[in-house]
């Protein structure tokens, strides 16, 4: 009985497949066909469709011109589309389509802050931290960022949420590649004034140990002018090695060659504080001949970071300052009295505005200027003009003109000294390029004190 039940199965499937012969064999005789080139497509997201290619016969006749196409696919979207293909001879026709899978198939990126190897410290424990994952779709993925360690490599692995894979397999040396790093308390090529204090102190850090040991080779003598070479060496314990030398010059107050950086009409907020920080970095003094403009807080800043704090006048006003003699000191009081109540320092530092040879005074009154320059010096100031331009008082808006301008007319056989106005922003700009010229053309920044000697101009009113 179930041999004879099997073998019912079996010729029911025979009869089946032999219909479906039949009518197929009837459908190409008979009716169009349609052949498409590869039946399903997978293209990936944001990509442009191109059609595989298809084919339509009928009666052995090639009818493809024939065909019609109805396609509606989005490939910026994910989904599944269909691709409708449509031709007829007579009454009969012949549909047929084509599904298209629109997918995401980018692979996500697995960003390192370091392409090279990773050197770790040897007693060390390295904790991957320098890595970004990110995803055409998922965007950040970091979270999703497998680290496997074997043996000496560790390997990124991500994957999207398409299941697109990415990783990246780096090497992990422990060893000790850097040498210790050696700091200087007083900047690397530091200027300091004959007979005053030199801190000759410094630091060594190392990256891996604390089992350093350091040796400096050669003195400063402070009490003779000149050029003084001191080397620092520094070795850890797994033999990295290094050696710095510093250059320090002892000078004299007003020696040749000598650049004082003067600053007039601040402080200013924008441009006083990055000209501090740029002085600050390159360890170099200045003046700054004040108004009563700008925040306290850059006048106190100013003093704190050893630059001299000299006296512009309180208003800037030639009209009244230049009027009377007492205009003029009742003004230039009120600064003073300002700058006192900030740091405590009685100022007696002063630059006329204008230059105590302008001419603008006259229109206010004759002979102004010949009886201020006596009588300031009676009060017990001194008043320092200058003998280079910067060109920022309004022959220029271009920092490097005003870089041009000072380091063109700069003399190894004399004072120099630099006007310069800290409220202007290309001023701000050429300051540090100023400075490296001097220090790589060996002149010495200083800033003025009551030791200096002054230097002015011919009066002309």
């Amino acid at each position: 009985m179930e041999k004879t039940g099997g073998s019912k199965i079996l010729l029911g499937l025979f009869i089946f497949f032999i219909i479906i012969a039949i009518y197929t064999i009837i459908d190409t005789i008979f009716y169009p066909n349609i052949i498409l080139k590869n039946s399903d497509v997978v293209i990936n997201l944001n990509s442009e469709y191109n059609e595989p290619g298809y084919k339509a016969y009928y009666k052995g006749k090639d009818i493809t011109d024939s065909v019609s196409v109805y396609e509606n696919i989005n490939t910026r979207k994910l989904g599944v589309y269909k691709i409708k293909y449509s031709v007829s001879e007579g009454s009969k026709y012949k549909n047929i389509t084509r599904k298209v899978y629109v997918k995401d198939l980018t692979k996500p990126q697995i960003k390192l802050t370091s392409n090279k190897d990773i050197y770790v410290c040897p007693d060390d424990e390295y904790i991957p931290n320098d890595y970004k994952a990110y995803d055409n779709i998922d965007k950040d993925i970091t979270n999703k960022v497998k680290v496997i360690r074997k043996g000496a490599f560790i390997t990124y692995l991500v994957k999207d949420s398409a299941f697109n894979e990415a990783k990246i397999t780096k090497r992990i040396h422990y060893k000790d590649k850097k040498g210790p790093t050696i700091k200087f308390n007083s900047g690397k090529n530091p200027s300091i004034l004959l007979n005053n204090k030199y801190d000759d102190k410094y630091t060594v850090v190392d990256n891996c140990t604390k089992n350093v040991k350091a040796k400096v080779y050669g003195k400063v003598d402070t009490t003779t002018p000149g050029n003084y070479k001191v080397k620092y060496t520094a070795e850890d314990e797994y033999g990295n090695k290094t050696v710095k030398t510093k250059k320090v010059n002892v000078y004299q107050k007003d020696q040749k060659g000598t650049i004082y950086l003067t600053f007039d009409d601040g402080p200013n907020i924008g441009t006083t504080d990055k000209i501090l920080d740029i002085l600050k970095e390159e360890n170099v003094k200045a003046t700054f001949f004040v108004t009563n403009r700008g925040p306290d807080y850059l006048i106190k800043r100013e003093y704190d970071e050893g630059h001299t704090v000299g006296l512009h006048t309180a208003t800037h006003d030639y009209s009244y300052v230049y009027s009377s003699v007492e205009n003029y000191f009742n003004d230039l009081a009120s600064v003073h009295d300002r700058v006192y109540r900030i740091t405590g320092y009685d100022s007696r530092i002063i630059r006329f505005p204008g230059g105590s040879d302008n001419t603008i005074s006259r229109r206010y009154k004759s002979g102004i200027m010949t009886e201020l320059v006596k009588e300031v010096l009676n009060r017990g100031y001194k008043y320092y003009d200058w003998n280079i331009l910067s060109g920022d008082a309004g022959e220029t808006k271009e920092s490097s003109v005003v870089y041009q301008m000072v380091t063109e007319n700069l003399s190894k056989d004399r004072v120099n000294i630099v006007l310069m106005h800290d409220i202007k922003p290309y001023t701000r700009d050429a300051l540090k390029n100023i400075i490296e010229y001097g220090k790589a053309n060996g002149y010495i920044f200083d800033s003025i004190d009551m030791n200096s000697k002054m230097l002015t101009h011919r009066v002309n009113n």
